[in-house]
Parts: structure tokens; C-alpha cells; sequence
């Protein structure tokens, strides 16, 4: 079921004007989320992202966070109406509106807010049982000084691309380095190895994506005990690493075993990576519980 601007119908009848700034230029930002016990995880976290990437564009949220809270739960309950009691996958989408071709933000007098719910659906549980290969891919993450990946923007070209590279050579996911040859994040999540029993994660300023998933699994960490830090990480220490892993909000931590020909660790999930996954899942249900 898709809400736009208040208006909820299903996906075949849900209309964006072709003069909307978000549709021409690519001008908005985004944050999807899950639920744990039908109840949306960590919403709090991800409104402060949309915001935070919303001022880098100079977009205007037109919602408070409460107002947000109330659209998902009114499109929730029209989606459940149509599929019965789930667990949700939830896409928030503000763009700049509808306006005049031309770039002045001042041609847009009123932002467009889109809501998506439809069923959750995981990965298969092979990925987690047996682990993923990525593809290391030819795809640049965007330089901070031209696109900074910082914004969750609507823009996803970069992206796109380099999951398309990673999809044709036959890996689940994409590696995208930076401008200085270090590893940035994968197309859709962070990426993460352990070394001798340390959790490791590329810093924001090699250019990624702030991670709501990555944020809550230093929490997750800290309370397991494990080691858990931002280094700056190269091929090498992926190649090298005793187990690596990503996540992202609809996929958790999904292990990684091998990266294109190479077999991480001893080819399988490791350790390290079953505790924190075994703890996250744990502490988002606890705190999803009435």
C-alpha cells in the first residue's frame, strides 16, 4: 500500500506528478525501515537521518516526527487490511514537490511525502547458514566533494551501478572503494571484518553512508563485550580478514565468506559474526515488544 501526501492506495494506483522534482531531477531523500512484532525498529533513529539528509539538500520536512509515526501506522493498517498481520518492509520518501523545470528550490512551494508498506521479506536463510560472495566492483563510490554519500538521497545511480556489475558477475552484493582506493560500503549496506576476534568498519569519512544497522550494532557490540571500531580498511584486509560481514536495516548482518575468488576466513560464518547477529535480532525484539 503506498501513501502519497495523505492519500492511500495500492501500488497500481499510486500517482506521482511527472513535474515533481524528486521524478525530473532526482531531488529527494529517503529512509527504509522494518518492523520486529509488527512494530517499526529504531523509527526514531531513521527520522533523524531523513532530517539530517533532508537539511543537506535544503529540503524543508513538511511531517513531525509523530505526524511520520501516524502516516506509516494509517498505510500499515490499509496494508494489513489487504495481506492480514505482518511484519512490514516501510520506505518513507520526501521529494522536493511539484514545480516548474528548472533547478531553484523556489519553483517547489510544497515537498511530496511518500509512504510504501508492503510485507517483509528476508533474505533466504542460506545467507545466513552458509554465507554470501560479494564482488569487488569497478563502480566508485561517489566523492564527498561532488555527491556526498552522506545524503540518503533518491539519486541512487551510483548505486545502481555498481550492484549492476556486482549482479552480472554472480555476487549477492557490491564493494565500492573510494576516491583513495579504500574500502567505502557495499551498494546497500556497510561492510564490516573481524581480526582477531575485532569487529572493524570504514570510517564515515571514507565516504559512506551513515548506517542505522552499523550505528546499532557498536551498541550490540558493547553489550556482547566484542571489540567494535572504525579503521580504515584496504582489499588487503578484506582478503585478510578471519570473517567479514554486512548489514543494512532489511537484511541485518548477512556473513560474508568469499569475495569474488578469494574465500574469507575458512569459507564459512564465522564465530564473531553469529553472536552479533544471534544479539541483534535478540535486542530488536526486546525492543519491539508491547
Amino acid at each position: 500500500m503506498v501513501n502519497v501526501n495523505g492519500r492511500i492506495t495500492d501500488e497500481r494506483e499510486a500517482v506521482v506528478p511527472v513535474f515533481d522534482h524528486g521524478f525530473l531531477y532526482g531531488e529527494g531523500v529517503y529512509e527504509t525501515l522494518r518492523t520486529y512484532n509488527g512494530r517499526p525498529f529504531l523509527l526514531d533513529r531513521h527520522l533523524r537521518r531523513l532530517r539530517t539528509s533532508a537539511g543537506m539538500i535544503a529540503l524543508r520536512v513538511p511531517l513531525t516526527d509523530d505526524e511520520f509515526d501516524a502516516r506509516i501506522a494509517t498505510t500499515a493498517e490499509a496494508a494489513a487490511g489487504r495481506f492480514g498481520a505482518a511484519d512490514w518492509y516501510i520506505r518513507i520518501l520526501l521529494t522536493r514537490g511539484v514545480g516548474d523545470l528548472g533547478y531553484d528550490p523556489a519553483a517547489c512551494p510544497a515537498p511530496s511525502v511518500v509512504v510504501i508498506v508492503r510485507p517483509f521479506e528476508p533474505p533466504p536463510p542460506e545467507a545466513y547458514d552458509e554465507g554470501v560472495t560479494v564482488a569487488l566492483v569497478s563502480v566508485m563510490r561517489n566523492h564527498p566533494g561532488a555527491l556526498n554519500p552522506l545524503i540518503k538521497s533518491n539519486n541512487l545511480l551510483n548505486n545502481v551501478l555498481a550492484m549492476q556489475e556486482a549482479v552480472t558477475r554472480g555476487a549477492f552484493e557490491g564493494v565500492m572503494r573510494n576516491h583513495r582506493g579504500e574500502l567505502a560500503e557495499c551498494t546497500t549496506a556497510n561492510i564490516f571484518i573481524v581480526r582477531k576476534q575485532v569487529v572493524m568498519t570504514p570510517p564515515l569519512d571514507a565516504g559512506l553512508l551513515a548506517g542505522i544497522t552499523r550505528e546499532f550494532l557498536f551498541e550490540v557490540a558493547a553489550e556482547e563485550g566484542i571489540a567494535a571500531r572504525d579503521a580504515i580498511l584496504t582489499d588487503t584486509d578484506l582478503f585478510e580478514a578471519d570473517e567479514a560481514f554486512l548489514t543494512s536495516t532489511t537484511r541485518e548482518l548477512v556473513p560474508i565468506v568469499r569475495v569474488d575468488d578469494e574465500v574469507i576466513g575458512d569459507g564459512k560464518p564465522g564465530p564473531v559474526t553469529r553472536a552479533l547477529l544471534a544479539a541483534f535480532r535478540a535486542r530488536a525484539r526486546a525492543l519491539t515488544e508491547d
